[in-house]
């Protein structure tokens, strides 16, 4: 089941998120993913980061930010975005979200 998040309500969608994961692509082609801490910013999502991660964002800048449910039977927030690597994190700029969990079986 999925929900399409229009970007401008993702500020308020994220209120149920204290965290989420950044998924970045390192130079194996191979998914990279770092926790962290729920912060959008100006309507960009802040993520600190290390060198990998940066070096990673700022080679290919298509990512994924993945934000779990609190609940067994809620739904986990996507969001697709640009990253802009800064000194001490990455910024990502959201193109995309949705808001999805398997369907429920009887």
């Amino acid at each position: 089941m999925s929900i399409a998040v229009p970007l401008d309500e993702l500020a308020s969608a994220l209120a149920e998120y204290p965290w989420g994961y950044l998924i970045t692509v390192g130079d194996d082609q191979r998914g990279r993913t770092l926790a962290v801490p729920t912060d959008l910013r100006d309507g960009r999502l802040w993520c600190a980061a290390g060198e990998r991660t940066r070096g990673f964002a700022a080679s290919r800048a298509d990512v994924t930010m993945v934000f779990p449910p609190t609940a067994g039977d809620a739904m986990s927030l996507i969001v697709d975005g640009l990253a802009e690597v800064a000194d001490d994190g990455v910024w990502v700029t959201p193109t995309w979200a949705v808001r999805h969990r398997p369907a429920l079986r009887d």
